[in-house]
């Protein structure tokens, strides 16, 4: 019912004699189509866009999609990356810019079978660990750096290059992998895995959280007045839509489901998802927490001899699309 009202309002929209066009819009995410994302699937089904003039593609993410790649190519007007990174790409000549922070704190985990005998950090050494790449890793990496804990086997960690799924720790390949409190987590749970056999670290916990989804942009469009406020009226429209979405969890993930054409996401998962999620927006207004930022780049820089970047980014994010949306 809802795609088929969306299509009456289009021609409605189209038959009304068009006094303006919308300012169309493009966002690359990182991941496919999930309650991860939901502001956005919220703002576009409610209204918010179109309240602000504006006419939004979402353009959901996979494991062959590298958001750096399809914004520097000019596939979308702005993206969602993990700030690591989006501080890498930046620091190896892609000129990418945060813009706004709908995230405020990290879901990412290690998860680690209990009959392995870890119980803390000092325990990695000497076992497998599942890590995801393609930028996802920059944040562990830091982590192991920090703890002096080499990741090349040996007197350290053997890190098994682990696919988007949870099958490493099922099927006794690792004795730990990486995980998201909303997510990969629960994947583990449904797998018959129960939290009592389970021993979970959050970056959170261990003081070396990073910033995930974030919203970037090229640096260059930047001097456009028209692009600032095209980008403008989509933050404040994102943000009405994810706080919408932190008071109806529920009603969110239909929404993600309804926008879903694969098919592949299941109710209950999306619904507890979106409740893990809500945790992690929670306390964000859209605006990057300066602090938030500076524990990023020193976790990041913090590597010893392998450090994630290896100088004091400039000009990586600004407050100016943000602090108009709020006004």
């Amino acid at each position: 019912m809802m795609k088929y009202l969306k299509g009456a309002i289009s021609v409605v929209a189209l038959t009304s004699g068009a006094a303006y066009a919308a300012d169309d819009v493009t966002i690359q995410l990182k991941w496919v189509t999930q309650a991860q994302f939901a502001g956005y699937y919220v703002a576009l089904e409610n209204g918010f866009y179109e309240a602000e003039d504006l006419n939004v593609t979402v353009k959901p993410g996979g494991p062959d999609v590298a958001p750096v790649q399809v914004l520097m190519g000019g596939g979308a007007d702005v993206m969602v990356d993990w700030m690591p990174s989006a501080l890498a790409a930046r620091e190896q000549g892609a000129p990418v810019v945060n813009i706004a922070q709908p995230f405020k704190s990290s879901g990412m985990m290690l998860t680690c079978r209990k009959d392995s005998g870890i119980t803390g950090p000092e325990d990695f050494a000497g076992n497998t660990l599942g890590v995801w790449f393609y930028g996802n890793e920059y944040p562990f990496l830091s982590w192991m750096s920090s703890l002096g804990i080499g990741t090349d086997g040996g007197d350290g960690v053997t890190v098994l290059k682990q696919g988007f799924n949870v099958d490493p720790i099922l099927q006794g390949q690792a004795e730990c992998v990486s995980t998201m409190t909303y997510n990969e987590y629960w994947q583990i749970i449904d797998a018959g895995l129960t939290e009592d056999d389970l021993v979970t670290f959050k970056y959170e916990d261990q003081g070396v959280a990073t910033l995930e989804d974030g919203l970037y942009v090229i640096e260059e469009r930047l001097d456009d007045p028209a692009f600032v406020d095209q980008m403008t009226r989509f933050v404040r429209a994102s943000m009405k839509g994810w706080k919408w979405a932190e008071d109806n969890p529920e009603d969110a993930a239909m929404i993600v489901l309804d926008y879903d054409e694969t098919g592949a996401q299941q109710e209950h998962h999306q619904i507890r998802m979106m409740g893990e999620i809500a945790k992690l927006t929670a306390g964000s207004n859209g605006s990057l927490d300066v602090a938030d930022y500076d524990r990023t780049v020193a976790t990041l820089m913090g590597g010893g001899s392998d450090p994630v970047i290896t100088a004091m980014p400039e000009g990586a994010w600004t407050h100016a699309i943000s602090d108009a949306a709020l006004n």
